[in-house]
């Protein structure tokens, strides 16, 4: 039915409501969208990151919200998903993009429901994070990513996707202390980055930390509590490149990274202590004929719903306790 596509012959992420025309977010638990944005950092032709959002939808119309494997739950019982559409962008402006993301998601974050952005590439970050801030709330950060994405600009571009967290570090209203840099390893990293995030007063936990823990559950409980911190909120931030490309080959070339299971199970964990919202960046659909990075966009971001859930029904049942 045309109503439930985006555009064209694109469905709705994971079949949700189509808000897009109307931005009605009364009927939704939580809302998704769209940042078909790429910047100018590129290697070569591994390029078209800004597809992403639009084969992320496509492979989305496959999958239910039914995982066995997590309480036998169903994620579609328990919330509804509308999608918002796509930002606007303009890829010849980008201090332009960036305004018209933040001015995009500072109505999605007024509504008080979960938030999903789909990427794009990482520089999106900077502009969601701060239209959060700009309401008020003191902000923590997981970052699940292999780099650190801080150096303080690319040619000129101070929102190159190598460069958010740069600009987070300025953000008045981001505590870096609870800024938390998840997974990061390989020689793609420059030593700068890592010097960049310790003069801020980030948190490294590197790869080989992740894999030394023996419980990937209590270690995201540990990550959740450094973010949370002396702040209001987390938000997570998520570049597919986490992965190890054996896991990801829509996704850019770095091995040793996570395993799907560690990341769905660290994404699944963290959600369960409480994130305001989340984004997955990255995805380059022009890489990956047979779109497994796409595709996996769908069972992540059920992972996380599902630890949305979770949380919510703890909330709920503590709060009855606390009336009683």
């Amino acid at each position: 039915m045309t109503e439930n596509l985006i555009y064209g012959n694109t469905p709705c992420m994971l079949s949700g409501k189509n808000i897009s025309a109307n931005k009605n977010f009364e009927d939704v638990d939580v809302i998704v969208y769209g940042i078909p944005w790429e910047g100018a950092v590129t290697w070569g032709d591994y390029t078209g990151c800004e597809l992403g959002p639009k084969v992320m939808r496509l492979c989305s119309a496959r999958y239910s919200g039914y995982l066995p494997e997590i309480n036998d739950m169903d994620v579609f019982e328990h919330v509804r998903i509308g999608d918002a559409g796509d930002i606007d962008v303009v890829p010849a402006n980008v201090d332009e993009t960036m305004n018209r993301i933040t001015a995009f998601t500072s109505e999605l974050w007024k509504s008080g429901k979960f938030v999903i952005g789909l990427g794009g590439d990482h520089g999106v970050t900077y502009p969601i994070v701060r239209a959060l801030t700009e309401q008020g709330k003191k902000v923590g950060i997981i970052h699940l990513d292999a780099h650190y994405d801080n150096l303080p600009s690319h040619n000129g571009d101070a929102f190159a996707r190598c460069s958010p967290f740069a600009r987070l570090y300025e953000q008045e209203g981001v505590r870096n202390e609870s800024v938390i840099h998840t997974g990061i390893h390989g020689p793609r990293n420059k030593p700068e980055a890592g010097r960049n995030a310790k003069t801020a007063g980030a948190v490294t936990i590197t790869v080989n930390e992740i894999r030394a823990h023996a419980n990937l559950k209590e270690l995201a409980a540990q990550i959740y509590e450094m973010a949370f911190k002396d702040v209001d909120c987390v938000y997570l931030t998520i570049c597919s490149d986490v992965l190890d490309f054996a896991f990801n080959p829509g996704g850019p070339v770095d091995g040793n990274g996570l395993t799907s299971y560690e990341l769905l199970t660290l994404v699944h964990e963290i959600c369960k202590q409480g994130v305001i919202g989340m984004d997955f960046v990255e995805v380059y659909p022009q890489q990956d004929p047979n779109q497994f990075s796409a595709h996996f966009a769908s069972t992540l971001l059920l992972y996380a719903l599902a630890g949305h859930i979770l949380h919510s029904k703890q909330s709920e049942k503590e709060l009855e306790s606390s009336i009683r």
